[in-house]
């Protein structure tokens, strides 16, 4: 099935892409991707690595057909056909979705480009200028100050902290990758700054775990808007056990592959708020 990367991209997965005419570049870790709108088989790369960004193990038609149980699912993966899931650099995914907690998109991608612009490598690719994402070395040295010159606010002793915990290899993200979706999520959750939401991020982008299915704000209004009385919503608010009874619950319905659905869903009612992309 053809990948649409302008959906993909503009779906809340990545924030460090850009597009300039019909191809977008961007940052992944220590390199610089370029992908043709009108191609996107076809990944380009700064340091010259073969990638399966758009996960074409995971046999698309096979998960559409396995997610599409009911008509808003269906309804979804037509209108935004060939959106996919990206497999993302961890280090630089976990950093992102730190950052990413009560923000915006534009306030979070203005927050990374300062994070690369001040810790990254230069590089040249295709007469343009990028910067890569810092190693966890690097960022591990930052200071209070550094950080806050790139507009994290109160998030910077998560990222000083997050990033040390990786430098020193507290969290091994090859180990994670190997590791079931409980185990990994229960590592992910002892790192100061990340809750819930934030490790399913994680873990769904860049761990490898396809279960996963981050609840925000606007998944759970498209959960309470196109799935009223399936899920449990009782209260104002979503503690932590309520968190993972829905987590329990959404899986049981949509199956392994729940962590597409949360795309789609996410697609779908961003698009139906016309909220901004990239």
């Amino acid at each position: 099935m053809q990948i649409n990367l302008d959906h993909t991209i503009n779906s809340g997965q990545v924030f460090l892409w850009e597009k300039f005419d019909s191809v977008w570049y961007g940052i992944n870790g220590g390199d610089v991707l370029a992908v043709d709108a009108d191609n996107p088989k076809l990944v380009s790369s700064f340091v010259k690595s073969d990638y399966d960004l758009f996960r074409d193990n995971d046999e698309f038609n096979h998960v559409i057909k396995s997610i599409s149980k009911d008509k808003t699912i269906k309804d979804a993966t037509r209108k935004f056909s060939g959106l996919r899931l990206m497999r993302q650099d961890p280090f630089q995914c976990y950093i992102s979705f730190i950052a990413s907690s009560n923000s915006n998109l534009q306030n979070i991608k203005s927050s990374l480009k300062n994070i690369t612009k001040k810790f990254g490598d230069k590089v040249k690719f295709n007469n343009k200028e990028f910067y890569t994402f810092p190693e966890p070395k690097k960022l591990a040295k930052a200071t209070k100050q550094e950080l806050l010159s790139c507009g994290l606010g109160y998030r910077v002793p998560f990222v000083m902290k997050a990033s040390n915990l990786v430098s020193t290899s507290h969290i091994d993200f090859d180990y994670l990758k190997k590791a079931d979706y409980l185990t990994a999520k229960e590592s992910l959750l002892q790192v100061f700054g990340i809750g819930d939401k934030v490790a399913d991020c994680i873990l769904l982008f860049s761990l490898e775990k396809l279960e996963a299915f981050p609840l925000d704000r606007w998944i759970i209004r498209s959960l309470q808007q196109y799935y009223p009385g399936r899920f449990s919503f009782e209260g104002k608010t979503i503690t932590k056990n309520k968190y993972q009874t829905l987590h329990q619950e959404i899986v049981q319905y949509f199956g392994p592959y729940a962590g597409y659905c949360q795309q789609f869903l996410f697609k779908l009612i961003r698009e139906s708020n016309q909220k901004k992309w990239l």
